[in-house]
């Protein structure tokens, strides 16, 4: 039977059928759904969310060491939190076959940068496999663990957004179970020592030759001989996108090995056209590799090298042909730039924090990144998970050095906290930094699509699980002064911070707790929480066009710029009050019930 999957669940279902019992990641686009697409498995597999991707590899690790196929799945930028055990399992190998899923985001859709983690395929010496779509999941997750298992090597499975998201006819197939292999103790490949690692070095380089020879007969690698006298080397999505562009007059060599690469099918390729281009997002990956054996190509002097490649990007490259679009009339265009959602918890506590205007606000991964736009513009710096905090302490420690007393305050989510938070929270409790440390608590992994994690009392199944305290969690670290509050309410905001501001004596914690406006509330949010608010409507006559409702960035919020007057959105209003307590006239009233 076929069904219309997207990369990722088409990947999802490819891990079942191969027999995998070990399933870990952190959720983050554009790899969030392998993991949830697994959970109707969970009978014949394990799978979790775990706190971090680095947890999450050497949990897959553990099970590979045990016998078992496991996987690990991350977006880009968690490989670089994975990369510790990533470098030494090379080293170690497998038991059972390990695969690690890198979902890469060319053109940034939703990360801080746009590396090319095939990049880390061949720092770490390990093979890198490639799809192009959802179809070819099946095969080649497959063929992964067949070299993982032959070559004792952990393989790195890249992904790319548009190959996640994008959906094609997926033929389901049935589960092969796996025979786990006999867990021995065997302390010199497992325990990476430097004097068992020095002697397992040779061996990794002795793997890579062995690959080498196998990429020249795998299956990943194909190619298609139209007769044509230009030929077409590519990678991943790129494989369609160069097919549209030259359809039957080029041959393609379609690498789905690329690293390392079949150095001699490509030569013998290139020598059978006249002219032979490279195709590949990003990095000069494959190109470079090509050049450096002598191979000419034609590559990224006419590819760009940076954002998500498409046919029309192609076309004016290769062709200079310059698309033409039908322009929409510049009336027409509204602009649209992200926002915090109507009711959304952060939104109460960077109105309040904006009024401490001799602050420097460190921020990070999560919705609460838009606590850096207009109108809110309160965070002054977003640079990765768990940074916030760490760059706090940068802040206050160089500036207090030079005798500059600035106060400096962090802000972090909660599962951005369990993440890679607490660590950097005990550097600055180890250093007695007075920095003011905001855990932003909305109940739920939001901003990736509502995972549960560690704080929410669930696991991954919808199974009651232990619930983090943060507040017990952030005293046990250290911390003497927290604050726990509910950021709707204005005013604890602005008595919290205040206090935290007063306190010199070592760094503070105000931890927000209320849920996400979208989440779907628990059975303990409801016992928790009340969560029947009363809508809000503006009283025409009281409003006096202060625009202080319209500065908390609410998107419920209208104003007519005629008549001067404030109005709420009804449909859209989910009655978090913020708006009410903005209001210095009172013309904002509760209304009716949600």
């Amino acid at each position: 039977m076929k069904y219309l999957m997207s990369g990722n669940e088409a990947v999802a279902r490819a891990l079942y059928e191969a027999g995998v019992t070990f399933a870990s990641a952190y959720p983050g686009t554009p790899s969030t759904e392998i993991l949830e697409s697994l959970v109707p498995y969970h009978e014949d597999m394990y799978v979790e969310w775990a706190p971090n991707e680095k947890v999450a590899l050497e949990a897959a690790v553990g099970a590979s060491m045990a016998g078992f196929r496991a996987v690990a799945a991350m977006k880009h930028v968690g490989l670089n939190v994975a990369a510790d055990p990533l470098m030494t399992v090379s080293y170690t190998g497998v038991n059972g076959g390990l695969v690690i899923v890198s979902a890469d985001d060319p053109g940034m859709h939703s990360s801080q940068n746009e590396q090319d983690n095939r990049l880390y395929a061949r720092l770490a010496k390990i093979p890198c496999v490639e799809i192009s779509g959802a179809r070819e999941a099946a095969a080649a997750i497959k063929e992964a663990y067949q070299i993982s298992e032959s070559f004792d090597t952990p393989v790195l499975f890249r992904m790319t957004t548009r190959v996640c998201h994008s959906k094609e006819l997926v033929e389901e197939g049935e589960r092969v179970a796996f025979d786990p292999i006999t867990y021995e103790k065997h302390p010199t490949k497992f325990i990476a020592a430097p004097a068992n690692a020095r002697k397992r070095r040779p061996l990794v380089e002795e793997r890579v030759q062995k690959l080498v020879a196998y990429s020249e007969t795998s299956a990943l690698n194909t190619i298609e001989d139209n007769g044509a006298s230009v030929g077409v080397i590519a990678s991943g999505v790129s494989v369609h996108y160069a097919k549209e562009v030259f359809d039957e007059k080029a041959n393609y060599l379609t690498i789905g090995l690329t690293y390392p690469l079949p150095m001699e099918k490509i030569r013998s390729f290139v020598q059978s056209v006249e002219t032979c281009y490279v195709i590949e997002e990003l990095e000069p990956f494959i190109e470079e590799q090509i050049r450096l054996a002598g191979i000419d190509v034609i590559g990224k002097e006419k590819i760009p090298t940076m954002g998500e490649l498409n046919v029309d990007i192609l076309r004016e490259a290769l062709f200079g042909e310059t698309p033409t679009y039908q322009q929409a009339p510049e009336e027409f265009l509204v602009a649209r730039p992200p926002i915090l959602c109507s009711g959304c918890p952060h939104r109460g506590f960077f109105y309040e924090a904006k009024k401490f205007r001799d602050m420097i606000v460190t921020g990070d991964i999560g919705c609460y990144t838009l606590g850096a736009t207009p109108p809110l513009q309160v965070s002054d710096s977003v640079v990765c998970m768990g940074a916030s905090i760490s760059m706090a302490h940068g802040v206050y420690a160089s500036m207090a050095k030079n005798g500059e007393k600035k106060r400096v305050m962090a802000v972090i989510g909660d599962s951005t906290f369990l993440h890679s938070g607490m660590t950097s929270l005990l550097n600055s409790v180890y250093n007695k930094t007075p920095t003011i440390n905001v855990i932003l608590d909305n109940r739920i992994t939001a901003m990736t699509g509502h995972q549960e994690n560690p704080g929410t009392g669930y696991n991954i199944l919808g199974e009651p699980a232990a619930e983090v305290d943060f507040e017990k969690v952030v005293r046990a670290l250290g911390i003497e002064k927290v604050l726990t509050i509910n950021p709707l309410k204005l005013g604890s905001v602005r008595e919290a911070i205040k206090e935290c501001l007063a306190f010199d004596e070592g760094p503070s914690v105000i931890i927000t707790r209320w849920p996400c406006a979208l989440k779907r509330y628990s059975d303990q949010d409801h016992q928790e929480f009340n969560l029947r608010l009363p809508k809000s409507q503006v009283i025409e006559d009281l409003c006096r066009g202060c625009r202080n409702c319209v500065r908390t960035g609410c998107p419920s919020i209208r104003f007519n710029k005629e008549t001067k007057k404030a109005s709420v959105d009804e449909i859209t209003c989910v009655g978090c009050g913020v708006c009410r307590e903005s209001c210095p006239f009172d013309a904002i009233v509760e209304g009716e019930l949600r």
